[in-house]
């Protein structure tokens, strides 16, 4: 039983980790891939689109609703299917979602 816990007790981190690297990752991807062109950096909203700023708070913007605007893109905004991968989309979606959403790292 307590190796059981021990071992339970030991992936929390490892899962935080991996969910903060993803969040970094999906901060250089909304940089790098244009997302900040048209959604401003951080996503704080242009004139070509929306503020993305309070997006997980808004519960029609599920994460799979997110992951399909992004791929098959609506309204205004183009599909990125063609020039992002699965990882890489939920790394977005990741940031996106973010509690604190960290800052790119340098290019």
């Amino acid at each position: 039983m307590l190796l059981v816990i021990a071992v339970a007790l030991s992936v929390i981190p490892a899962r935080a980790a991996d969910k903060k690297a993803d969040e970094l990752a999906g901060a250089a991807l909304f940089r790098d891939k244009g997302c900040a062109h048209c959604h401003g950096a951080g996503g704080i909203g242009t004139l070509k689109a929306p503020s993305l700023v309070h997006i997980r708070n808004e519960k029609q913007w599920t994460p799979a609703k997110i992951t399909d605007q992004i791929l098959n893109g609506g309204q205004k905004m183009p599909p990125f299917s063609d020039s992002l991968t699965d990882s890489e989309v939920a790394q977005i979606v990741a940031y996106l979602r973010a509690k604190n959403r960290p800052e790119p790292p340098p290019k």
